[in-house]
């Protein structure tokens, strides 16, 4: 049995994190055995994982403010571990991990890359600087560098990553679990007091710049003029009647009844399915969003801003405008809301069949088993 350590920023909820779940929630436990290490807290995710029977160690960390007792405790701590392969996930992890690894004299060593923009405006400075060095060692330090995104692979590269060494895994979605589900529509509609034909547009996204949720309240008040019946249901971490500029945003845009803010939720997949599109308004930084293939295996076509690989995860399933364009998101949003039940189901479907095809969890998972098996052979 071979070891495999990862190494990740921290746990807490979000798409990267998600995808590290799941992805040890199906691991070949014969072939592999798994270890995780969060360079700052669990978080929500570290404990999940722990169910698993998988050992998780938090470091306790300031990923801006180096500390070398800390550092030097992660070199301890992969010395006795002695994994196989070290996957380090996110800029901070790939920096400090990847060094703390060869310190432990750890060569098969990946990194991870889980966003596509690298923007001075749009990124925090201490971010752009752990990824600038990264650049520069890349050539030396990592064996392989793992992208969830074709569009991050490529801006990487540009920035001055080496391009042999890139290796593209997308992310994965269990079709079994996030599907259609015509019970969970009417649920939820009931549980919002809204009648049982309301139409919803669906935004499922965390309480972030990048999630553009101004630019939504925009494309919103669009679809409420040209259908007022639309009403707009929002989840996520910190979407909820506590954010006060949110709040402020919506009520200026006269939605106060029509926005429904549910905050962080654990029954997504029954969210999901009760919704007739999703919307994603994203402005930068997206690599993979994972709403996109959440919705989509639920039925639910999406409509979706240009950024990060959306344009290809939706395909011919959906619909797709250039980042920030509200006006354009808000005009498909109408197009489908507008389409007979049937057709968009349809549609709904042909989305569903896409993720089948492309991002289904197993065959993810098999992908990275393979990956780390050839990582350890020096591929």
């Amino acid at each position: 049995m071979k070891s495999i350590c990862i190494v990740i920023t921290g746990l807490s909820t979000g798409g990267a994190e998600m995808m590290l779940l799941k992805l040890m929630q199906r691991i070949d436990r014969s072939r592999f055995q798994p270890t995780v290490i969060s360079l700052t807290s669990l978080g929500e995710i570290g404990p999940r994982i722990e169910i698993l029977g998988i050992p998780v160690h938090d470091l306790s960390m300031t990923p801006s403010a180096p500390n070398i007792i800390k550092f030097m405790r992660l070199v301890g701590l992969l010395r006795q571990l002695g994994p196989d392969v070290v996957h380090t996930w996110m800029y901070h992890a790939d920096l400090v991990g990847g060094l703390a690894s060869r310190f432990a004299g750890i060569k098969a060593v990946t990194w991870g890359i889980r966003q596509s923009n690298l923007s001075p405006d749009q990124s925090k400075r201490s971010t752009l600087l752990v990824m600038k060095v990264c650049a520069r060692i890349s050539g030396w330090l990592p064996r392989r560098i793992l992208s969830c995104s074709e569009r991050a692979r490529s801006i990487h590269v540009a920035a001055g990553y080496h391009a042999d060494k890139m290796v593209l895994i997308p992310n994965g979605f269990d079709l079994s679990r996030f599907q259609p589900n015509a019970a969970a529509r009417y649920a939820v509609r009931a549980e919002l007091g809204l009648e049982p034909d309301t139409p919803i547009v669906g935004m499922v996204a965390r309480d972030d710049p990048q999630k553009n949720h101004p630019g939504f309240i925009v494309a919103a008040a669009k679809v409420h003029a040209a259908l007022p019946l639309v009403h707009f249901v929002l989840a996520g971490t910190g979407i909820d009647r506590n954010n006060k500029a949110l709040i402020e945003l919506i009520e200026k845009a006269n939605l106060g009844k029509q926005v429904h803010l549910l905050g962080r939720r654990d029954d997504v997949p029954r969210l999901m399915a009760s919704i007739d599109v999703l919307a994603s308004s994203s402005s930068f930084g997206e690599a993979f969003p994972n709403v996109l293939g959440e919705a989509m295996a639920s039925g639910v076509p999406c409509v979706v801003t240009d950024v990060g690989d959306s344009a290809e995860i939706v395909g011919d399933t959906g619909r797709v405008v250039a980042s920030g364009d509200m006006n354009g998101l808000a005009l498909h949003l109408v197009e489908l809301l507008r389409w007979p039940a049937n057709r968009r189901s349809q549609l709904g479907l042909l989305a569903r069949q896409r993720v089948a095809d492309r991002y289904e969890i197993g065959e993810i998972v098999l992908r990275y088993e393979a990956f780390y098996t050839q990582l350890m052979r020096g591929g």
